[in-house]
């Protein structure tokens, strides 16, 4: 987990990685779905489809069936808003935001033949509805009353979020958001830990676990992508499963995590173990 100033140095080559394939669009046909909603049948000039056992909708279809909207593309990313609601989505993009809050999409948000692509169950999250599968007809239908998501503002507790970003920009800076989102799901699972203190900032600040305390760079700014990790894994995004420890293996041995612990995965410049 050792860090050292150099650590800018050596992510660089990991974010040349994340930038060569950052943005795409899908114009391969996927398995058809329909989408029927409490107003009918979901209708679209580009069809919804089934991705990885995922639902994909158009969003501007969606959301102007559940009232009016304001839509905006401005070349990237996809805009919505109304008096309640505020969301954009950018194809290729781990994420979109929805009342300033951030909400994970494994598979990213997709663009097919100029239309923005986004989960089903990810605007069930935002609208507060349920859904259904009737696996015969393969029709997902969409009940319940709308109740849109609770503002970021006062859904994340300040100081978590204040102390959580900074550790993941000081500890991974660089790294893809999947690694970024993994170190804050090891900060986290410490915190949930009988072995680890049971307040952030003490299982950050812990003497001898984190590089960046020592060296007090835990204290700059988080990097913007840290902020959007640091929220996605307060909305329970997880990649790393029951992880505990990480190190670098290009800046420290980690000699008494490989010794110690089970090794679980490597993301980015970061092995992760249990």
């Amino acid at each position: 987990m050792k860090a050292s100033v150099l650590r800018i140095l050596t992510l660089s080559a990991c974010t040349l990685v994340v930038l060569a394939g950052f943005r795409f669009s899908v114009q391969a046909a996927h398995e058809p779905v329909s989408v029927h909603t409490q107003h009918g049948p979901l209708t679209s000039d580009t069809g919804s489809f089934i991705l990885n056992g995922t639902s994909y909708v158009p969003l501007v279809s969606f959301a102007q069936t559940m009232g009016e909207y304001a839509v905006q593309w401005d070349g990237q990313t996809a805009h919505l808003t109304s008096e309640q609601l505020t969301l954009s989505a950018t194809p290729g993009q781990h994420w979109l935001e929805a009342n300033g809050r951030c909400l994970y999409i494994p598979d990213a948000v997709r663009l097919v033949d100029g239309r923005t692509m986004v989960p089903l169950r990810t605007l069930a999250q935002i609208y507060g509805l349920d859904l259904s599968w009737d696996e015969q007809s393969n029709t997902v239908f969409v009940s319940g009353d709308t109740e849109l998501l609770e503002a970021g503002e006062s859904y994340y507790d300040e100081h978590t979020l204040y102390w959580l970003s900074r550790v993941i920009s000081a500890e991974s800076q660089g790294e893809p958001l999947t690694g970024q989102i993994a170190v804050g799901n090891v900060v986290l699972n410490r915190l949930n830990s009988d072995v680890f203190p049971n307040d952030l900032y003490q299982v950050i600040f812990q003497p001898g676990q984190f590089e960046p305390v020592e060296n007090g760079t835990i204290h700059n700014d988080p990097y913007h992508l840290s902020v959007t990790a640091a929220k996605l894994c307060l909305e329970g995004a997880r990649v790393v499963g029951d992880c505990m420890y990480f190190f670098a293996p290009d800046l420290s041995p980690g000699t008494w995590i490989v010794n110690n612990r089970t090794y679980y995965t490597t993301i980015g410049c970061h092995r992760f173990y249990l």
